[in-house]
């Protein structure tokens, strides 16, 4: 059963943190295969909705408010562990974020980078593509919206 919960960054414990930047590193830089920097002084500003099984974080997003990075409010850096993507934990993150954003920024659309052959994934959730596709480091992207 994935548990998951909203941290600041002020709330993230120092373990916490460590072990997500980890998972980011392993799954963006080395399964993908994509250099860039992932660390880039914006978790400062997000809400770091985490999904831990037996205490370990297996899946993650973190969440943006309007203005702090694209217009809308906005999801991004979607991921869970390798050996537990069979277990509808993507499904579960995303919807514990999409929530959070309602609650909170209720009038306005939900904005994303996603990568490209996750759109089908994405419009299961209700996003749609906007416009054509572009590279984001080196990766296939598309910019989808949920709207209310």
């Amino acid at each position: 059963m994935l548990k998951v919960d909203a941290k600041s960054y002020s709330e993230l414990t120092k373990e916490e943190l460590y072990e997500l930047l980890h998972l980011r590193s392993e799954i963006f830089v080395v399964e993908q295969d994509c250099v860039y920097q992932d660390i880039d002084y914006k978790d400062q500003k997000a809400l770091h909705i985490i999904g831990k099984v037996t205490g370990e974080i297996v899946a993650y997003t973190r969440i943006f408010k309007p203005g702090d990075y694209f217009k809308n409010p906005s999801i991004g850096r979607v991921l869970v562990k390798m050996n537990y993507r069979k277990y509808g934990y993507g499904h579960d993150i995303i919807k514990v974020s999409v929530e959070v954003i309602h609650k909170q920024y209720a009038s306005f659309p939900i904005e994303i980078s996603a990568q490209t052959y996750l759109k089908k994934f994405y419009e299961t959730h209700g996003f749609t593509q906007q416009g054509e596709g572009y590279l984001e480091d080196g990766i296939p992207h598309i910019k989808m919206i949920k709207f209310h």
